[in-house]
């Protein structure tokens, strides 16, 4: 039987954990936090959540469009904290039922490695020594912090502080306009906080489409968020009763609160890994495309592993390390393909894109054919009251394979699970447009701009 040891909860090391067992391993997952992982039960699940009310505020003053009569929505802040610790609770609950009733053995506590082979677990009922056949380090990440910052959970918050914050703030500073930033920049605008926000580049959303950044960037000039374009922080003042961030053009926004989203770093300190010979670059553990480190029998996964930072990868990871454990990658097996993989952005509105962006594209000098239909295409964004969006496909003009897509308005998440299929699979336009899909949905502006 196969000896695995897991050092991290999260949506890698469980998903690892949940397959293996199936397979017939010995599995013990040490986790430190929370079994779900940190990342994702006190950073993604939270966030979603909190955005879920947020969207719902700043839909029902725009439900007059709708022949409804407006009436203002109050955010309840003791309500909020219930509902986000009982999605928490649930969710935890549920994955150690599932890993309990497959045998898998879950230890609250820390672990080290102590040689190739030896998982060293210090927990409440003691040490503990574990000899391993395979080995999992999936121990995640934390917020960065500058050296000039000193977030004191109050006026100066971390992500992980703000879910939801002691008091909301009357005017955040959100330094930070990736991802993780833009998402709190909706979230406390739709609770009626101003918002200033420090982007460090010349548009929010540096990675994406420039299309797409323009079209978050309106909607939140829009709502009244204040962009400092070109700055980048280097200094935070506690201000008598607020903060004040300073700027390397020497501007400085001030404001109630001020959060940090300025990425993170991954967790791989204290874990031993010198003594195992397993090598680092920056902190992050590299791997080949069977996860595996330069140890062969020890494998990284998730944010740790320097790949995407994305649940949704670190499961696929998990899942694959599994299979490659207990010898399935003998017969049929499909590396991951981290360039098709789909990202979502919960903002208002809502962002979704998948494999190769036109941008991209423009700068290698591919050949590339771009189609882009609006959402006001589709009945359904009209019953919506949500028209404003756009699909847009990036395929081959010479095969009429899809390469990728950007899908920007209500449900882009959700819509680009097609495009995501369609990318993985490398089918053509031609097979999204000869889908009969429902009516009236979407969905139908991926065929429109398949067509």
């Amino acid at each position: 039987m196969v000896r695995f040891v897991i050092i991290g909860g999260g949506p890698a090391g469980n998903t690892a954990a949940t397959y293996a067992a199936r397979m017939g391993a010995d599995v013990t997952i040490v986790e430190r936090d929370v079994i779900g992982g940190a990342a994702h039960l006190w950073d993604c699940i939270p966030s979603k959540t909190m955005i879920a009310t947020g969207g719902a505020m700043s839909f029902s003053r725009r439900i007059e469009g709708m022949g409804l009569v407006h009436q203002d929505a109050l955010l309840d802040i003791e309500a909020q904290r219930r509902r986000v610790a009982e999605i928490e609770n649930h969710l935890h609950g549920q994955l150690t039922t599932l890993l309990d009733s497959q045998g898998v053995r879950l230890v609250t506590g820390t672990a080290r490695l102590t040689g190739p082979h030896s998982v060293k677990i210090d927990s409440a009922d003691g040490p503990e020594e574990l000899e391993a056949d395979a080995i999992l380090i999936a121990s995640g990440s934390r917020p960065r912090i500058p050296d000039w910052a000193h977030p004191d959970g109050e006026r100066v918050l971390t992500t992980r502080q703000a879910y939801p914050p002691p008091a909301m703030p009357e005017h955040l500073v959100v330094i930070g306009s990736g991802v993780t930033g833009v998402e709190f920049v909706h979230m406390f605008s739709s609770f009626g906080a101003k918002v200033t926000l420090i982007v460090s580049r010349q548009q929010v959303l540096p990675q994406k489409d420039p299309e797409v950044a323009a079209a978050l960037e309106d909607e939140l000039l829009r709502r009244g968020v204040r962009l400092f374009k070109g700055a980048r922080a280097e200094g935070l003042d506690l201000d008598g009763s607020g903060v004040a961030v300073r700027c390397d053009d020497g501007r400085v926004a001030r404001g109630s609160h001020a959060l940090l989203a300025i990425g993170s770093i991954p967790n791989s300190d204290g874990l031993g890994l010198d003594a195992a010979g397993v090598e680092t670059d920056s902190g992050y553990i590299p791997i080949n495309h069977h996860c595996q480190s330069n140890v062969a029998h020890i494998y990284a996964a998730g944010d740790v592993s320097g790949k995407l930072p994305l649940s949704s990868v670190a499961s696929m990871q998990g899942r694959k390390i599994a299979e490659h454990i207990m010898g399935l990658h003998t017969r049929f097996h499909r590396h991951i393909d981290y360039e098709k993989a789909a990202s979502a952005i919960f903002t208002e509105p809502e962002i979704a894109d998948v494999g190769l962006a036109e941008a991209e594209a423009f700068a290698t000098g591919r050949k590339i054919r771009v189609t882009k239909v609006p959402y006001q295409a589709t009945a359904k964004a009209l019953i919506n009251a949500e028209p404003p969006g756009f699909v847009k496909i990036v395929s081959d003009p010479a095969t009429g394979v899809v390469l990728g897509g950007s899908i920007v308005g209500r449900h882009a998440a959700e819509l680009i699970s097609v495009l995501a299929l369609a990318v993985t699979a490398n089918l053509k336009v031609s097979d999204i447009v000869e889908s009969c899909l429902a009516h009236p949905t979407l969905s139908e502006a991926l065929a429109e701009a398949a067509d």
